[in-house]
């Protein structure tokens, strides 16, 4: 399928691992000149070399933290042109809701929220000009099917999801499309240290812990980043201009409702 991407600009949040790095690799696999992302110099400059053995394309790296707002404004030059916006973050850490205080609330609001709020009205501007806008956000498929322990996680995802919905019936006029990648248990750092925090919990094995972390899911497998990276190609392709203001589960046919 010729997905059209070549020579557009992609900007990747939360790309030095995971499913960033997975959805980075695939842009630039598609031709397409990426900025990502991270926190920490050292990873994103390994993920910068791998992407360029792999694809030949040398991704332009900005060490920023999205989730306050120095952060984003380093990312400010790459947003004025980017063609496609993959927004990403990680999430808080599974709880109890007697912990949750005003600062935990915020902290979670701003990292898988607002962040991406921002990042989104900073982009679609130039977007809507050239006619021509891909905006992914990775979320989670507790969006759907919430679990008290990620309340934090699931009110802040639940939110963009929102707000995502209601900008992208009034940008697709223009060829921007806005769009939700809901993953559930795909393998990266993520689900191991979910499992271990498992194991830890009930006094089990990691074994134990995967085999119990793998019994919901139909598939009979963890998913994997690359094709969670498919999705993501496929929505910021040429063919999916009517597609918008979806959310797409990559799960395993773990969601059990109709809708």
């Amino acid at each position: 399928m010729e997905t059209g991407l070549q020579g557009r600009k992609a900007l990747i949040c939360a790309s030095s691992r995971g499913l960033g790095f997975a959805c980075a690799q695939a842009l630039a696999l598609e031709g397409c000149a990426i900025v990502i992302n991270g926190r920490d110099e050292a990873s994103l400059a390994c993920a910068a070399r791998q992407i360029a053995q792999i694809t030949g394309v040398r991704p332009l790296q900005v060490v920023a933290d999205i989730a306050t707002e120095e952060g984003r404004e380093k990312l400010a030059e790459p947003l004025a042109s980017a063609d496609i916006l993959v927004t990403n973050n990680g999430g808080p850490p599974p709880g109890d809701m007697a912990d949750w205080d005003n600062a935990r609330w915020h902290a979670a609001l701003e990292a898988n929220m607002l962040s991406a709020v921002s990042l989104i009205q900073d982009v679609v501007p130039g977007m809507r000009s050239r006619k021509f806008g891909r905006i992914i956000n990775i979320t989670s498929a507790m969006v759907k099917t919430p679990r008290l322990a990620m309340g934090l996680s699931t009110a802040a995802r639940a939110g963009l999801t929102a707000f995502s919905k209601a900008l992208a019936a009034e940008v697709v006029r223009d060829n921007v499309t806005i769009n939700n990648l809901l993953p559930e248990r795909i393998e990266t750092d993520r689900l191991r240290y979910m499992t271990d925090k498992l194991a830890k919990h009930k006094g089990i094995s990691l074994a134990q812990a995967r085999e119990e972390m793998l019994r919901p899911i139909p598939a009979g497998r963890f998913g994997r980043p690359e094709e969670l990276a498919a999705a993501c190609i496929f929505l910021c392709s040429q063919q999916a201009g009517y597609i918008t203001g979806q959310n797409l589960q990559l799960d395993g046919g773990a969601y059990s409702g109709l809708i």
